[in-house]
């Protein structure tokens, strides 16, 4: 998992470079092959929510690194529309292409 730790960091930039006026993105912990990432910022209204948590799923493809949104476990929102969400993800490894033995 330490690999894909700094993995999921840079895939966190990436996420943070591209929306960082609407939201920001972090990981509080790492438990096993999850993650617990936190969510804070404006957040596009004319965008779906939950499209930001599966934007992370998106760009970490580009890593080879499989991670998909499982759970939102926290959820805070306020007058300002603003809001902070905690989500947990379970890491994994992007399925390859395995060519059978011609042995």
């Amino acid at each position: 998992m330490e690999g894909k730790i700094g993995q999921l960091g840079r895939i966190l930039e990436e996420f943070n470079r591209l929306h960082g006026s609407e939201a920001q993105a972090r990981i509080l912990r790492v438990e096993g092959d999850e993650v617990i990432m936190e969510f804070e910022g404006s957040f596009c209204a004319t965008c779906g929510l939950y499209d930001y948590f599966d934007d992370i799923k998106w760009e970490a493809m580009d890593f080879g690194l499989e991670i998909e949104p499982v759970e939102v476990l926290e959820a805070e929102e306020d007058e300002f529309e603003h809001g902070r969400y905690v989500v947990k993800y379970r890491v994994g490894r992007s399925p390859s292409l395995e060519l059978p033995d011609k042995g």
